[in-house]
């Protein structure tokens, strides 16, 4: 499993727009694709312009199969949706998650 970790800066009022929002257009549109496996997105509590957004994925090349056309449509109404300059991208990661058999 491999995991998309994403780190946004919204402006503090429009931090639930944007939560709210991104169920609806981004794991909406992504939950359509094969290896998609769900996704989290956290608020700070001692930060209320950041947002982090966690997608689990089966592997890295389900997660780079979605054609680049597609996730600029996605990206293109997300912005419509929540106005151009409301939201920063700040940081973008990936993992993978190792689990080891526990020996006896």
């Amino acid at each position: 499993m491999v995991i998309e970790w994403l780190q946004f800066r919204v402006q503090e009022d429009l931090r639930e727009q944007f939560v709210q929002l991104d169920e609806e257009i981004w794991t909406a549109a992504l939950s359509q694709y094969d290896g998609f496996l769900g996704k989290e997105v956290w608020i700070s509590a001692e930060d209320l312009t950041e947002v982090v957004a966690t997608i689990r994925w089966d592997s890295t090349d389900s997660w780079f199969s979605i054609p680049d056309s597609d996730l600029q449509r996605i990206d293109a109404r997300f912005i419509e949706a929540m106005g151009d300059g409301t939201f920063e991208l700040l940081d973008a990661k990936a993992y993978q998650v190792r689990k080891f058999s526990s020996s006896q």
